[in-house]
């Protein structure tokens, strides 16, 4: 369990790992601070959507998880290893636990779709280019794209297949937790819907963690197990997705009881 923290609920006494933990965060660029003292708990197994209006900073909060952003303060543990500050060979091994879909994809352009899922296992490992060639193709399988979608280049996809494409890369290691900006932006209703479904399969089949940066109200109300809501430079609340409509603030109210959230709610 790499020393991750353990920790009774208070429904139930049974016990649950906290594979990510956010202590006191800080995010400031410049004189303009994005997250001040934020604290933020993800349970293995679960499905989280992270949520909040325009300029909350639910990517940077990715990023900085992932260490692609440097915090003003704070700690974060990733499976039970401080990825801010501990030595860099506990980080550069916990980096092969998790995996990272960006928006659209962020592929590597002059790569083709083998090439950019085989990349993370050419950086961590050491298998030969048949095993190498071989998993990725289970990968890209795994995520539903067609064989002959391998040797094709980003620029020559849909968005919905480089979505895939990328989501292919990140299970690329076999992690244990997937990170996911935005999946289903851009993608039409019925693209975005068959992307959720993937995502819940693919998340039961291989036991993921799943945090989720989305506005996607469909998709929270499809697979999301508990919801953390980005607001007032902190996570204003966090819990199961039929319990916010109970809180008292103006965006939660807005964004959860609005007609949208209401047809989400009929659909999930």
């Amino acid at each position: 369990m790499d020393g991750s923290v353990l920790e009774k609920t208070s429904e139930t006494g049974a016990q649950r790992e906290a594979v990510i933990r956010v202590r006191n965060l800080t995010n400031q660029f410049g004189s303009q601070v994005v997250h001040q003292n934020l604290n933020l708990d993800v349970w293995r197994g679960e499905v989280l959507g992270i949520v909040g209006g325009s300029g909350t900073g639910k990517s940077v909060l990715l990023r900085t998880i992932v260490g692609l952003n440097t915090p003003a303060a704070g700690s974060i543990e990733v499976l039970g290893v401080d990825v801010l500050n501990g030595p860099e060979q506990e980080r550069r091994r916990i980096e092969r636990h998790w995996g990272v879909a960006f928006q659209d994809g962020a592929l590597f352009s002059s790569l083709t779709v083998l090439q950019n899922v085989m990349a993370p296992l050419r950086e961590h490992t050491g298998l030969s280019e048949k095993l190498m060639c071989a998993l990725g193709n289970l990968k890209i399988s795994l995520v539903g794209l067609p064989a002959l979608s391998c040797g094709k280049f980003p620029s020559e996809l849909s968005g919905g297949m480089r979505k895939r494409a990328a989501l292919a890369r990140a299970l690329s290691l076999d992690p244990e937790i997937v990170f996911l900006d935005e999946p289903t932006a851009g993608l039409d209703p019925i693209g975005a819907a068959a992307y959720d479904e993937l995502i819940g399969e693919l998340q039961h089949a291989l036991g993921l963690t799943v945090f989720m940066v989305t506005h996607d109200l469909d998709s929270l109300y499809a697979i999301c197990d508990r919801v953390a809501v980005l607001a007032e430079k902190r996570v204003l609340v966090e819990g199961p997705i039929e319990e916010m409509t109970k809180v008292d603030h103006p965006w939660v109210q807005e964004y959860f009881t609005g007609p949208r959230a209401r047809a989400a709610q009929e659909k999930g």
